[in-house]
């Protein structure tokens, strides 16, 4: 788009905004949202907005509080679902620190520098992403239940699928502000849903998942419904994923394709496997952040829990869509929609890139499907698991030093604490099927 801040004014005053939110996430990818009212547009667009930065998680300690929001213009759309006259709008911002730096705890300048890196070799990175969520019936107080509102399965159709009409009105509010949707459809449980919007550069998809999140949610509730992204709501059915499609472009062409190939991939793409394959155990407490993250993993429900890639089968990690030419792309099955999208696709690039800096080729592809290979012959052929929760996750993040590179000291240190915090929590906490198992048994 390449708007200017001339512009996002001009666009107030024409749809006659009235308020509007500046939008960033915190560390855990939660959004933040600090409303002002249209006459502080300038001073927000010139960079002087301040906020207390100390309040917001893992951001910093209350004695440095005070930052700076730095608007990004491209990011300027309207909320379609407020009223037209008083309109509400919103921009994704940087956060900055007082001195004029770009503030190392900020998601999206870990996403920002990690994509420069790549730029200095010569490559933009675009996305593809793929999220699913669950749509489940609010109680008489309007709180969150699990009960589904349907019956349906994958692809069905009304009027089986009730969520029909929420996901209807998501989808054509998505393109209000400005998503491309490719596909829409039920998912394989009941109650899930999926909704994919055209692939774009990462930095562009990144602020579109953390608006995809808000916006399925926002819809969700004026359906009466809620719109859950955690990853496994319900044990014995499907989770969620959130299949993440990479390519590499170079000189405007795509670096991931080689017609002289036998399977047509280029040796970038073959580096950018071998680095995924090997940094994915340490970067799963990125992509994969909640100790409910690892009740999805797990065999039988088509996720992928088994570091392997194939172009033929889905049942490993990476798998190879059939499309070549410019459509040549890595998908990464293991992410979930609850990760922090900004430092996902950070951690995604920044392992590609250790691949084709030190030549890291992948092993062979397995083709077979591994969900129906015993331990032995796993072992055989060397397939590793990812983490089978996230403290294992945790562990193998501290050990990395490529994805603490990428994340930066300021967040690998807060996100390490937070996560360790989270699973203590979870740890220590007598839960349902502890009861339910030992309470008479012992």
């Amino acid at each position: 788009m390449g708007y200017t801040k001339e512009d996002v004014l001009r666009m107030a005053r024409e749809f006659d905004v009235k308020f509007i939110r500046l939008q960033f996430t915190d560390i855990l990818g939660v959004l933040k949202n600090v409303a002002i009212p249209v006459d502080q547009l300038q001073k927000a667009l010139d960079g002087e907005m301040m906020f207390d930065g100390s309040s917001i998680d893992g951001f910093v300690r209350i004695e440095e509080s005070d930052m700076y929001l730095r608007p990004d213009p491209n990011t300027f759309v309207i909320f379609p679902w407020r009223p037209q006259d008083g309109a509400v709008a919103r921009l994704i911002c940087d956060v900055y620190n007082p001195d004029g730096t770009p503030f190392a705890g900020d998601p999206r300048n870990v996403l920002k520098s990690v994509l420069a890196e790549a730029a200095e070799m010569g490559y933009t990175m675009n996305v593809g992403p793929e999220l699913e969520f669950f749509l489940f019936l609010t109680d008489a107080e309007g709180k969150p239940t699990t009960i589904t509102h349907d019956k349906a399965g994958y692809f069905d159709m009304t009027p089986i699928d009730l969520g029909e009409n929420a996901r209807r009105d998501m989808v054509l509010t998505l393109e209000q502000m400005g998503f491309e949707i490719e596909a829409s459809h039920h998912e394989v449980a009941a109650g899930q849903h999926e909704i994919d919007f055209k692939y774009s550069d990462a930095l562009d998809v990144a602020d579109k998942i953390v608006t995809f999140k808000f916006v399925v949610r926002t819809i969700a509730q004026r359906h009466g419904l809620h719109a859950t992204f955690m990853p496994k709501p319900i044990f014995g059915i499907n989770g969620s994923g959130m299949h993440t499609n990479m390519s590499l472009f170079k000189d405007g062409k795509n670096a991931f394709y080689d017609p002289t190939t036998p399977d047509q991939l280029s040796e970038t793409a073959k580096y950018y496997i071998g680095g995924l394959l090997k940094n994915v155990r340490s970067f799963a407490a990125i992509t994969n952040p909640t100790v409910n993250s690892y009740k999805r993993l797990v065999p039988g429900y088509e996720a992928p829990c088994y570091v392997a890639w194939s172009c033929r089968n889905r049942s490993p990690l990476i798998r190879i869509p059939a499309k070549r030419g410019a459509s040549t792309r890595v998908e990464l099955r293991s992410p979930d929609p609850s990760c922090n999208p900004y430092l996902a696709l950070a951690v995604c690039l920044k392992a590609g890139l250790d691949g084709i800096k030190n030549k890291i080729m992948p092993p062979a592809p397995v083709d077979e499907n591994i969900y129906h290979m015993d331990a032995a012959r796993r072992a055989e052929i060397g397939i590793v698991s990812l983490p089978a929760n996230l403290a294992e996750a945790i562990d193998e993040l501290e050990k990395s030093e490529v994805i603490k590179e990428a994340l930066g000291p300021h967040v690998s240190e807060r996100y390490i604490e937070a996560k360790r915090e989270e699973w203590d929590s979870f740890r220590i906490t007598v839960h349902p099927w502890e009861v339910e198992e030992y309470l008479t048994k012992y």
